[in-house]
């Protein structure tokens, strides 16, 4: 019989990375496919609400603890007339929606949206067009969200029926300006300078906003990462966040390859960071720029059942990854690099929510249902809030045809004091083979293990369906403290949550 591979871990609750912004685990709800009629929004459904949102979701998104959603796209927003989303139902147009070649009904817009948002307990991270628009559209945009009253377009909320502000705080300027896929694309400093102006006036009108200029795609682009330099040379001084955006997908089969890519996301957040601070540099500024990862997800399982969407629909079909098992593997390791990088991550957008390479699924009139990947992200939303310790790591490694030195163990440790608990998250990359893994927690005297959440399947292609959840986490895991050291053998390819606490 082999012997199993050993990890260790040392964790002192003195070494800290930094305060975790909850929004890391906010998420993404687009005019996309079915992410918003027939997943949130279904007023014919026997669950739907008197505002016609289905309560069947919105208890599933509840369970998620989603401290923000990022809204109403995505590629949409850059031909979006936010007015057209406003005022009276049968007053508002249809339109032809180009991002996606659909039609666009208008029955939610930016009202339903926040209303939708507080039965979540999330707050609305909210895109504006600057594809087909900008500044005009922007601050007019803000002033009817914002302002208290006495205006044009604060009074128009008002004879809307929202008497009082809605205070969104956060603001997307724009989404995927490099993208020549974009209606309104843009160079990098055709687009800093129209951010940096539109940032300007939308600061006028309301000054405490918080403001995220669009970082690249994704760091497979041309323009990487000079579009971040470029548009940080014009935006630095008005903006608070710079986005990025990625997604990950198993084309080739190679899951040793797959679930590596949380590497592959770290060395892209360290290319932005080191961006970020050669532009502090330059402009001799003491001002921290922070990140927003604000569209992250697997994507690739969709792909050739989109090509056969007929074009001009209500709400078709797209972007329905149905997730296996390996997908929320990787999903958990994406999770934890977020968290080892708290100190410039402030916000992060699983892209999407609902029906559209989402956790949550709907049937149309029907039932909604878990995905593989819900699971992790729950975990770490609901589990993952307080200070992100610094973790000493010695673990085997392996070789992948993109990756050198691949740790098998990939971990991070989140410290509530105010709640004395400690969450360990450990993924075993291992496809085949069991690993022990000892953690030195002897900083936290007095504390007593309280439960390990396993994910594990021996089917890495296993997938969940509205009838059955063969993907699952249980609460069997075989985690043991004594005298300050926990041990614990992961199973192969496994998520896994050790949770400790001094009550």
């Amino acid at each position: 019989m082999n012997q199993l591979k050993k990890a260790k871990m040392v964790v002192d609750k003195e070494f800290k990375i930094a305060e975790i912004d909850s929004r890391i685990y906010g998420s993404f709800i687009e005019h996309l496919g079915r992410a918003v009629y027939g997943g949130i929004y279904e007023p014919d459904h026997q669950n739907a609400d008197e505002h016609g949102f289905r309560k069947d979701v919105i208890d599933l998104v509840k369970d998620l603890q989603v401290p923000i959603v990022r809204y109403p796209g995505g590629n949409m927003v850059s031909a979006y007339d936010w007015e057209d989303g406003v005022g009276p139902k049968e007053e508002r147009p249809r339109r032809l929606e180009l991002a996606w070649r659909t039609i666009e009904p208008n029955d939610v817009g930016t009202n339903e949206f926040v209303d939708w948002a507080k039965k979540v307990n999330s707050e609305v991270m909210m895109a504006i067009n600057l594809g087909t628009r900008g500044i005009d559209a922007a601050r007019n945009f803000i002033e009817y969200c914002n302002h208290p009253g006495g205006t044009y377009w604060s009074d128009l909320r008002k004879e809307h029926g929202y008497e009082q502000p809605h205070n969104i705080k956060t603001w997307c300027l724009g989404n995927e300006m490099d993208g020549p896929w974009q209606v309104g694309h843009k160079t990098a400093d055709e687009y800093g300078r129209l951010a940096q102006e539109t940032a300007k006036a939308m600061r006028l009108v309301d000054p405490s906003i918080e403001l995220v200029a669009c970082g690249s795609s994704n760091s497979r682009m041309p323009t990487f990462p000079q579009w971040e330099a470029t548009t940080l040379e014009h935006t630095y001084d008005e903006v608070d966040f710079i986005s990025l955006h990625q997604y990950f997908g198993n084309r080739d089969n190679d899951s040793e390859n797959y679930l590596a890519n949380g590497l592959e996301m770290d060395h892209f957040i360290k290319t932005v960071i080191a961006t970020c601070d050669y532009i502090k540099a330059k402009k001799r500024s003491k001002k921290q720029m922070y990140l927003s990862f604000d569209e992250w997800n697997v994507w690739y399982h969709s792909n050739q059942a989109d090509k056969q969407i007929d074009p001009w629909t209500i709400a078709p079909p797209q972007l329905e990854d149905h997730y296996n098992f390996e997908d929320a593997l990787l999903v958990g390791s994406i999770l934890i690099t977020f968290l080892k990088n708290a100190d410039r991550i402030k916000m992060a957008c699983m892209a999407q929510l609902v029906n559209v390479i989402a956790p949550i699924m709907t049937e149309n009139e029907g039932r909604s249902w878990k995905q593989t990947i819900y699971y992790p992200y729950m975990h770490a939303s609901v589990f993952g809030r307080g200070v992100s310790l610094k973790p000493a790591i010695s673990s085997p490694v392996y070789d992948t045809k993109d990756f050198t030195d691949v740790p098998y163990v990939d971990s991070a440790v989140v410290y509530n004091e105010e709640q004395e608990e400690v969450t360990i998250f450990a993924l075993n990359r291992h496809v085949h083979e069991s690993l022990e893994f000892s953690i030195d927690v002897r900083s936290f005297e007095g504390y007593h293990l309280d439960e390990h959440i396993v994910l594990e399947h021996d089917d890495l292609k296993a997938v969940n369906t509205v009838d059955e959840q063969v993907v699952k986490p249980h609460h069997n895991g075989n985690a043991k403290l004594d005298n300050g050291s926990i041990q614990a053998v992961l199973s192969n390819a496994s998520w896994n949550v050790i949770r400790l606490s001094k009550r």
